[in-house]
């Protein structure tokens, strides 16, 4: 095969040399390939070697003996078998022949969605959008490559969901207010499809109701999944005691057994995710193990008191309330293995069906414990929540882990063979385009530039995705200040930075320090970490007088310099977002604020400007409002002019 010796980096050279690597390493495997002949699958192969995820068929599933290797006999087929037959609604919809389920029809052996014209129009981005109505998601863009048709939505999202799964459900969204039942059916109806989602706009009323409908749809195709494997070794088992011919379309697993990974930024996250993704598995039905280590790892410390859960209400906004209750620490990671009778918690990776970690957890875990990224390559769905709050953990760093470390590491072909049985690889794995099936669902509270690129250039699902749509409306201000809206021209996004800076050192500023009212006890607002180090050291070279709240500011700092602000020692007080994101704290003494840009939080806009009405006796008349923005602040301008407002005022700028 000249084609695949000539260029060594393709999928199947690569995939060759594992095959090669793990010939030499297990010499009781028999070759996938008899003297070029079409691929065939051995008898002994498949009875002895049947499947890495053999574990699962022991009865001993809750027992603390190791876990079995990759061996499957006759009577552990026959245990399997019985085992998948409890279940016979479940099964009495999951024939071989069956394509009606979503998830055979998307990730089954033929994965007819992948066809070269849509591959290609994916490469290319070439997609014909649409706009349409979804119940409580509101607007939704729909997005499918331009050879392909749309994808219909399910009328009862409920029937793609397995009757184990599907009875719990039911009597949870009993429970529930019609419009929070409604929301989740909405966005079951979506996933279902296996499309990707980009929710825009969560809050922390819709979060839990929409996280409990992501973790069901997950949990759901894991166990689609571990069905099929197990309905696929019953059949192998029987051919074998019949001595008939094994079959030969029981391709029914990636490389690696890991398949959902989901990334988030806090412990805290991570609770609430476990806790959704149990509610489906109730006991005594499921036995969920290492529960109390998990709640004791990623809650609180014993002890331990916090301060915003039990501050009065009102002292915290709601959201900030939410956001940072609980445990905060941004590294972690933990496999999650899911049988038919129970959910094993910090699981290895590659014995997890479910990988939930914050990105820095996920790159240490691999440095420090010199893991290879293989336990990714088999991923068929990634979950991204609070993308808002992974950007205030400073976007650029996280983002550098997310595509470099993370996303350029998913559905890549493995270095190492992990005891695979290669004849049960699908077809499309092989091919190096599981990529293209792959479903990626991504929540935020808002949208940023960042995150837009990430939906519309990183993700390659060729079933096409789905994007909710917000008209936002102006947020509330006190009631007669004047907000100076500051454009200036700017024709690219790489010359953004510079221009910005020029425009606030050489139009901005002047005008406040010629004012001796502005010149003083005024803020500074800056959304970017790049742009809050570059302002500072202008006040700095300039020697002008200021105080410093950025989110690096500890404790006595913070103190030194609102006191030094509020009392007129310090003229100016620069302010990064991502202070304001993490403490929110109440500055007094501001009568003026000049916001950078605006920023990515609405509320914080709203927040800054009634801080000057903390103090008594201050006058609306006193108080001035600058906030400087170009044509690529759209985002965020319109989140706080509203979209009608923000269009106007870029058109009125001729932006």
């Amino acid at each position: 095969m000249p084609g695949l010796i000539d260029d060594p980096n393709s999928p199947k050279t690569k995939l060759l040399t594992l095959l090669n690597v793990s010939a030499f390493k297990s010499s009781k495997r028999k070759r996938l390939y008899d003297d070029g002949e079409e691929p065939v699958i051995s008898r002994k192969l498949n009875k002895k070697k049947s499947i890495s995820f053999v574990e699962e068929v022991q009865t001993r599933e809750f027992s603390s003996a190791p876990e079995e290797g990759p061996e499957l006999g006759e009577e552990d087929a026959a245990l399997a078998e019985a085992e998948d037959a409890v279940d016979s609604a479940d099964e009495a919809t999951s024939d071989i022949e069956d394509t009606g389920d979503p998830y055979e029809r998307h990730f089954g052996v033929a994965a007819s969605y992948i066809t070269e014209p849509a591959r290609q129009a994916v490469e290319n981005r070439s997609f014909t959008t649409s706009s349409t109505s979804y119940g409580k998601l509101g607007s939704i863009a729909e997005s499918v490559p331009t050879s392909l048709f749309p994808i219909t939505r399910s009328k009862d999202p409920h029937s793609t969901v397995l009757q184990r799964l599907r009875s719990p459900l039911v009597e949870r969204q009993a429970r529930l207010p019609q419009g929070r039942r409604e929301l989740q059916n909405d966005c079951l109806s979506v996933l279902s499809t296996y499309r990707d989602f980009y929710h825009t706009h969560t809050s922390f009323e819709t979060s839990p109701h929409l996280r409990d409908t992501i973790s069901l749809h997950a949990l759901n195709h894991v166990l689609k999944k571990r069905r099929r494997i197990l309905k696929n070794n019953g059949r192998i088992s029987n051919s074998t005691k019949t001595n008939n011919s094994p079959p030969e379309d029981v391709q029914d697993q990636g490389f690696t057994r890991p398949s959902v990974l989901v990334l988030l930024p806090f412990r805290s996250s991570a609770l609430k995710w476990m806790e959704s993704l149990t509610s489906h598995t109730p006991s005594p039905i499921w036995q969920v193990e290492n529960r109390a280590r998990f709640v004791k790892e990623f809650g609180l410390p014993e002890g331990t008191v916090d301060k915003l859960a039990t501050a009065e209400f009102g002292t915290y906004p709601q959201d900030h309330v939410e956001t940072f209750q609980g445990n905060v620490d941004d590294s972690f990671r933990v496999g999650i293995k899911v049988t038919k009778k129970s959910v094993k918690l910090f699981a290895d990776f590659y014995s997890a069906d479910i990988i939930i970690a914050s990105p820095l957890g996920l790159r240490l875990s691999v440095q420090k414990e010199k893991l290879n990224w293989d336990f990714l390559s088999s991923i068929e769905m990634l979950i991204i929540d609070q993308m808002d709050i992974l950007a205030m953990q400073n976007w650029e760093h996280v983002q550098a882990i997310l595509l470099q470390f993370i996303l350029s590491h998913l559905n890549e072909l493995p270095k190492e063979s992990h005891n695979t049985d290669f004849s049960r690889i699908k077809p499309w794995y092989l091919d190096g385009h599981a990529t293209f099936l792959r479903q990626n669902v991504l929540l935020s509270a808002f949208e940023t530039p960042e995150t837009r690129n990430l939906y519309n250039r990183t993700l390659k699902n060729v079933v096409g995705k789905a994007r909710t749509v917000r008209h936002w409306a102006p947020v509330q201000v006190p009631d007669g200040l004047d907000q100076n809206f500051m454009w200036f021209d700017c024709t690219g996004i790489k010359d953004e930075p510079d221009k910005r800076f020029v425009f606030f050192t050489t139009q901005v500023l002047p005008t406040i320090l010629k004012s001796a009212v502005q010149s003083s006890q005024t803020a500074i607002i800056i959304p970017s970490s790049l742009d809050f180090i570059r302002v500072q050291n202008h006040f700095r070279k300039q020697e002008l007088s200021y105080a410093v709240l950025s989110e690096y500011s500890k404790g006595p700092d913070i103190s030194r310099a609102r006191q030094a602000f509020f009392t007129g020692r310090k003229s100016f007080l620069l302010i990064s977002e991502r202070f304001h994101f993490y403490h929110r704290y109440k500055i007094r003494g501001i009568r003026n604020l000049v916001f950078y840009g605006p920023p990515d939080h609405a509320s914080f806009y709203t927040e800054f400007l009634s801080l000057p009405f903390v103090e008594p006796d201050v006058d609306v008349s006193d108080v001035t409002c600058r906030v400087i923005y170009s044509k690529f602040d759209w985002f965020r301008l319109e989140r706080i002019a509203g979209t009608k407002e923000a269009g106007a005022l870029l058109k009125a700028a001729g932006a």
